[in-house]
Formats: structure tokens, sequence, C-alpha cells
């Protein structure tokens, strides 16, 4: 993919300390450290590297660092390949299914005020659902294992809190002695789904709500008090929640490529944005209610810059999580189970690994040879900038 002409790195670096300054009345500490880390990302500031050709000895002009903060459109694609290398061993014979579970627009404001409380019972709940859901002899009778992916933005940068989950399409027996197949496109009946994701999750936050977990600031202070939180909820199961389920899809190999479109995004991606000019973003946005037609969108830079600081995650949150049999504690020992109930065996772990971080994340190809490339040197901010050409001046 071609470089893209704008960055939310050059909209940061023209206008962000300028924002930052008529914001001080509510941004916080965490919001400045990533808009600072996406202004020097891959800039001198961060200090850079010289690789070298193992193959013809060609060497390259210094390559500035990444910022490697989570948050940054241009620090995720390195990310995103090492994690579904990883994922290549555990990646099962049969087809999968993608299942999204989207909190209720209702929801928002508390969100913004307990995003870590909240995220985390979006994916309990949600993880819980499916594995109840599954385990029912009524409906597929198996234990399942997936993973689980947070996303926090809508097209249009708006707060949309929702959990993409990869499962395989089908799961171990309760003896573990046999894989149980789900049936052509069937997998679990959406309209259960939708109830038991609503039922648990309602629940759940009433109990952290009566455990003293949650915060009420603002127009919210109201809620503190349980019968208003109580009324403030009961809207809630007069609403159908939002369960996406699509119908099996490919093999193990279409599903590395697909698990790109969802692990490792951020809330905007450099390559939607169109332009940056008299104080006005324009980028694109899909809507989904007109056969995913891509719009342009204009917002003030303020208000541009306000709703992608919104899907900043709280610090150590956990985006991407295992469950079931691919749950960390259970892995070791069921998914080789399923790998012989269906008639095959992992690729062996060590021989890849290593290979994946030798050929393909730890070096890069050369430009003249296509051979593997090295670092060779690191250079610091001040290194580089000794480096640098001296600066021209006029004579007076």
């Amino acid at each position: 993919m071609s470089r893209p002409l704008l960055e939310v790195a050059d909209i940061v670096r023209a206008a962000g300390e300028a924002f930052i300054e008529r914001s001080r009345h509510w941004i916080r500490w965490k919001h400045v450290k990533v808009l600072r880390a996406i202004a020097r990302c891959r800039t001198a500031a961060l200090g850079g590297h010289i690789d070298e050709c193992t193959g013809c000895g060609h060497r390259t002009t210094i390559s500035y660092n990444s910022c490697r903060d989570r948050h940054c459109p241009k620090c995720q694609t390195a990310a995103r390949d090492r994690w579904i290398e990883a994922r290549r061993e555990e990646l099962l014979p049969t087809r999968y299914i993608h299942v999204v579970f989207t909190l209720p627009r209702h929801l928002a404001p508390l969100v913004l005020q307990n995003k870590k409380v909240l995220y985390d019972l979006l994916f309990r709940t949600s993880a819980e659902t499916l594995l109840e859901v599954a385990r029912d002899p009524k409906h597929l009778g198996a234990e399942i294992g997936f993973f689980s992916v947070l996303h926090t933005w809508s097209q249009k940068l708006e707060l949309h809190p929702h959990v993409h989950c990869v499962v395989p399409a089908g799961g171990l027996s309760p003896d573990h002695t046999h894989w149980i197949r789900s049936q052509g496109r069937y997998f679990l009946p959406k309209p259960v789904l939708r109830k038991v994701f609503r039922g648990k999750f309602v629940n759940a936050l009433e109990q952290a709500f009566h455990d003293g977990q949650l915060r009420f600031e603002g127009d919210l202070k109201l809620l503190a008090q349980p019968k208003t939180f109580a009324a403030w909820l009961r809207p809630l199961f007069r609403k159908q929640w939002v369960v996406y389920l699509k119908r099996p899809f490919g093999g193990p190999e279409y599903v590395l490529q697909y698990l790109g479109r969802y692990t490792h995004r951020v809330a905007i991606s450099n390559h939607r944005l169109l332009s940056f000019a008299d104080g006005q973003v324009t980028f694109l946005w899909r809507d989904s209610a007109h056969n995913n037609e891509q719009k342009p969108m204009t917002l003030p830079l303020d208000k541009f810059l306000r709703r992608f600081l919104l899907h900043i995650l709280p610090q150590g949150f956990v985006r991407i999580r295992h469950f079931g049999f691919l749950a960390n504690r259970r892995r070791a020992t069921l998914l080789p189970l399923c790998f012989h109930h269906l008639g095959s065996a992992p690729e062996p772990q060590a021989e890849q690994h290593v290979a994946s971080t030798e050929d393909t994340f730890g070096l890069w190809r050369c430009p003249k040879c296509g051979g593997p490339m090295k670092v060779v040197e690191r250079l610091t901010a001040a290194e580089i900038q000794l480096r640098s050409p001296p600066v021209l001046t006029t004579a007076a």
C-alpha cells in the first residue's frame, strides 16, 4: 500500500500543541502523551538506525525509529504481523465464524467515565454468552475456543464499543473425546445470543454498581442513587441488543488474512484522511446503511482530535483476549486435542518461530538484491543531529 499523502501525525505536528493549550480544562496527561508520541513517530526526535543487507552489503541512510504507541496509526503493522504469525500455529483446519457484540448507545456516557470497568464487562459477558450457548446441547453442545478484539469507535470516530470474536466452527465434546462440527451455515442462534448477552451484561453492570466500582461525575452524578440508576437501566431491557453473526468462512490461511482487518487497528487509519485545511479535517467513512458507500466527512480540528482521543485505552488494558480452549491456562492441554480430533497436527512451534523472527520481523528486504536487512548501527537523537548537514545561511 502506498504512503498516504496526509497522516494523523501531520495534523498533530501542525496543530497539536495549540489544541492541548485550548483543552487544558479537560485534557489529561495520557492524552498529551499519545499526541506527542504520534507527533515524534519516525522523526529524528526518537533516534534512528542504519540497516545493512546481509547479502550484498548495501547500507541504507538513517531510518528514524517509531514511537510504538498502540494508538499510533503508523506503528501497528509490524505488531499485527507478529501477532498473526504467532497465531498461525493455533489455527485449526476448519471453518471459522465472526461474531460481534455491541453495547447500546444508551451506555456511552457511562462508558466514558468507566472505560476499564465496562470494557472488562463487555469482554467477560460476551465470552460467557458464547461459551454458555455453545455448551447447551440444544444448540452445539460443545466447548469452543476463540479470541476477542476490542474496538471502541464507529466510522465517524464516535464512541461505539464492540468486540470482534473469531471462533472455530465447532468445538470439543464435553468429555473431550471428539470434535463436534457446526451444521452447515448454522452456528449458534442469534436471538438467543442477543438475549443472553443483554441479561449477563445488565446483571454484571448492576453488580458493579452495588460493589461501588462505578464513577458518576458531571451530568451523571444523579445516577449514584440506587433508584435513579435502576430507572436509567430499565430501557436497556426494551431494546434489542446488536449481535452480528457472519456465516462460516474459509480455513486457516484465509483466516490469517481476515484477522489483519481487525487486530491492532486504531480509531482511524492514515489512508482515510483526505485533507487538513483552514482548521478543518476531512476523512472518509463507510456508510453501512447505504451498501458501505464511502463518503467524505469534515470536522473542525478540535472536534476531530477530541473524537480521536475518545479511543485511548486505559493504561495496561489488554485489548485482545483468548477464551475457552484457547485461554492461556488451557491452551497447552486442549489445543493439541483439537488438532488430534480434526485429524491434523500443529506446525512445530520452535522452527516456525525462529524462521518468522529472523526472516520476517527482525529483518526487512534489501531494495537492491532482495536479501534480508539487519540493523548494524543505532543512533540517538543527538547523534543524528551531529550527522545532519549544516544549515546554510546567507551573508548579510
